[in-house]
């Protein structure tokens, strides 16, 4: 059993995956092995998260989840802690495997009730786990998830938090939320993205000594991204050894993203950093960011430099994007101009034409752009993030960064990565242009597009990790935070 640190990857199976590692398990173990496995590592992280516990409520599904729980039951009661089990299940019912634990439970002395204790110390959620969770829990289950929410003991969720799905990190509106969750076998997407990291606490993983090696030789879902070093620079290296940054973006009163942008490019370790403002006000320099040269956009050779497009463009940039679609080596694409792409056909195909022609294009939609762009609703988007980050790139030959709590980097031709920095610190407006410079910076270092946005999301979001808990953190200072 380990906890699921962010200093490497991780492996991501959806509940597909993890019900055939299950499958393999059962035909090459004895008869109740895997359960018996999970029910003494859910005892063991609740003895090692709640050592002085002496009340435990264990509330239980009757499927094999609440298995799980009946087991850890039995071992709690024989290291001399006070385990109370509600279940609703029943023998007659009940699969084979939790038939033989609750009879364990039974066998061991271990207490058994209708409502959850007066207090306790500790709660173990074992009442659904991965199973199904399509419909709103209803009766006693959901007045125990009530009850579960509001006791205000800590709570270990066993495989997953009861309402929330496996494969994508949507919920039900009733949901456990967690102070910590053991994933068994495997690690599941939904852990990592939508509402999971809310409602999960800290994630722990126990692979029962069967999941490792089978797991790897299984195609993984998704890949949970790890740290990730950026080169270190030469000595005999110059300006031009780190590439170009162009900015296009900043109409009128909007000057201030593509400020942010050029500005993240900067601190991302661009070699030159330029500005296209489309306001129609020349500039020539700003104050506060003397590096940033101002050019206007007819000027610019971008053949040769990576754009970055869309931040604070509003409409105007509308009239520029057929030139950029057509000529821009390196392509990162936010905001209007996802925008504007998802109104005009036309731009649609010259769009696909870049992917055709393998230049490297990232689009960086938020929900509702990755909506507008799909011609869907917001909700849909946020329903099943790695299904429509996956969608968004097979249909535009590209690479995606759908942003929200566990960002969603895909290509058609790579497994999804979700990204595990960030936090809600970067829900403040221009954080989003930051990112956009930053990736900028990455593909002008000559970094492809899915790993130049891999990068970029993960540092992005380590700077928020690492930002002191008590300060404010605005977009201008996420980039002069950012590193080459």
């Amino acid at each position: 059993m380990q906890p699921v640190h962010f200093d490497k990857q991780h492996a991501l199976h959806d509940v597909a995956a993890t019900r055939q590692l299950e499958q393999q398990a059962h035909r090459a173990l004895p008869p109740h092995t895997l359960m018996s496995r999970a029910g003494l590592a859910v005892a063991r992280l609740a003895l090692a998260l709640a050592p002085h516990a002496r009340c435990i409520w264990i509330a239980a599904g009757p499927g094999n989840n609440g298995g799980d729980g009946l087991e850890a039951a039995m071992h709690l009661q024989r290291w001399g802690k006070h385990p109370v089990v509600s279940w609703l299940g029943s023998a007659e019912t009940a699969t084979e495997d939790t038939r033989a634990s609750y009879l364990n439970a039974v066998g061991a002395g271990v207490a058994f009730a209708d409502a959850p204790p007066a207090t306790y110390d500790l709660c173990i959620d074992a009442l659904l786990g991965i199973g199904s969770q399509t419909r709103e829990p209803a009766g006693r289950m959901a007045d125990w998830m009530v009850h579960i929410n509001h006791q205000g003991a800590p709570v270990l969720a066993v495989d997953v938090p009861s309402g929330l799905q496996a494969d994508t990190g949507s919920t039900s509106v009733l949901r456990v939320k967690a102070s910590h969750t053991l994933s068994l076998l495997t690690l599941k997407p939904g852990l990592f993205t939508a509402h999971g990291r809310d409602v999960t606490g800290s994630v722990w993983l126990d692979d029962l000594q069967h999941g490792q090696a089978d797991a790897a030789a299984l195609a993984p879902t998704a890949w949970l991204a790890g740290h990730m070093t950026t080169a270190s620079r030469t000595h005999a290296s110059h300006k031009g050894s780190y590439g170009d940054v162009v900015v296009v973006g900043g109409a009128k009163g909007m000057t201030g993203a593509a400020l942010l942008a050029g500005s993240a490019a900067l601190h991302g370790g661009a070699g030159r950093v330029f500005v296209s403002l489309l306001d129609g006000q020349p500039m020539s320099l700003d104050p506060s960011l003397p590096e940033l040269m101002f050019r206007s956009f007819e000027t610019l050779d971008l053949d040769h430099m990576s754009v970055v497009c869309g931040c604070g463009g509003g409409t105007d940039i509308a009239a520029i994007l057929p030139r950029l679609l057509q000529s821009a080596a390196k392509l990162a694409l936010d905001a209007d101009a996802l925008n504007v792409i998802a109104q005009s056909t036309p731009l649609q195909t010259l769009l696909c034409a870049r992917g055709e022609q393998q230049r490297s294009t990232i689009l960086t939609p938020h929900p509702l752009e990755a909506a507008r762009l799909l011609a869907c609703r917001t909700s849909e988007v946020q329903a099943n993030r790695l299904e429509r980050a996956q969608q968004l790139a097979q249909r535009f030959a590209c690479t995606v960064v759908l942003k929200g709590s566990g960002t969603v980097i895909t290509q058609a031709d790579h497994t999804p990565v979700i990204n595990p920095t960030g936090n809600a610190k970067l829900a403040t407006g221009g954080t989003g242009d930051v990112l956009a410079g930053l990736i900028g910076a990455r593909l002008a270092a000559g970094l492809n597009g899915f790993d130049a946005a891999c990068q970029a999301v993960y540092q992005h979001g380590l700077v928020a990790d690492l930002w002191p808990p008590d300060q404010a953190l605005t977009a201008s200072h996420l980039a002069k935070a950012l590193t080459a």
